[in-house]
């Protein structure tokens, strides 16, 4: 697989769940990738996966905090260092925040998973465009998610980050007109990953990891991987003339109405 042949990738929350999956499926892929995510020890560990399954590419790693500015000129700058450029910008690191009710909430907690979910993409793109603008064009890719296209699909604050990436990445995507540069968003529905596995715990210790997923038409949660094909397809050449889009890959979810399945209307 050579989709992303010599391509120069930044991957963020490359740690675990879906930043992982990308970060290996870039690199087999042929892409040169620049790892990044607080948890020095996921990174080891998404290392150590890669090299396990071969690549066409290569991976290094960096510890550094995704929301924070100086951090991010830091990894914007090492890529280029090491690779030359910047052709693909995953930016994927997030943090769920609380699924306490709004009075409990706190303007501490929202400026935190603003600065971790929004703030942080918007630097990366600001810092990783200049690179792209450079070599003719390049993606900019943000994990958002489907709770930033409708309610009851996660706390209040991580919503609305989500809901503002999508923005950005319409956005941005006419911010950059003529230049090149593709900015699209993926929107997940519930993927087993750092932010959801204690939903996926407690559905197993009560032995309902079955019914996870049960309100979308495949009836079934998804995986990290699934994501990581849809960004290696945005990353890619043949997504040339995908652009300002936020793309749902949720099993159907955010296709349906509320339901309860085998049930009627009334």
């Amino acid at each position: 697989m050579t989709e992303l042949h010599g391509k120069r990738a930044i991957i963020t929350g490359a740690g675990g769940g879906i930043g992982r999956a990308a970060a290996c499926r870039f690199a087999r892929a042929g892409a040169r990738v620049l790892a990044v995510d607080r948890d020095a020890g996921g990174l080891r560990d998404t290392a150590a996966e890669a090299a396990a399954e071969g690549s066409g590419g290569a991976l290094i790693t960096l510890a550094a905090d995704a929301g924070d500015e100086t951090d991010v000129r830091g990894f914007v700058a090492r890529c280029v260092a090491e690779f030359g450029g910047v052709d693909v910008l995953f930016a994927n690191a997030g943090i769920a925040g609380s699924l306490g009710p709004l009075s409990d909430q706190t303007v501490a907690l929202w400026q935190e998973v603003l600065r971790v979910n929004l703030i942080g993409p918007f630097l990366a793109a600001r810092e990783a465009a200049p690179h792209m603008r450079a070599a003719g064009g390049g993606s900019i890719i943000f994990t958002a998610s489907v709770a930033g296209i409708g309610a009851n699909a996660g706390p209040i604050p991580y919503s609305a980050s989500k809901a503002g990436l999508i923005s950005l990445a319409q956005t941005l995507a006419n911010e950059f007109y003529g230049t090149g540069i593709r900015v699209n968003a993926i929107c997940p529905g519930l993927i087993e990953t750092g932010i959801t596995r204690p939903l996926f715990d407690e559905a197993r210790a009560r032995g309902k990891l079955g019914k996870i997923g049960q309100l979308n038409p495949l009836a079934r949660a998804g995986e990290a991987h699934e994501i990581a094909a849809l960004a290696l397809f945005l990353a890619s050449d043949a997504a040339s003339y995908v652009n300002g889009q936020a793309i749902a890959a949720d099993g159907g979810l955010t296709s349906t109405l509320p339901f309860t399945p085998g049930r009627r209307w009334f």
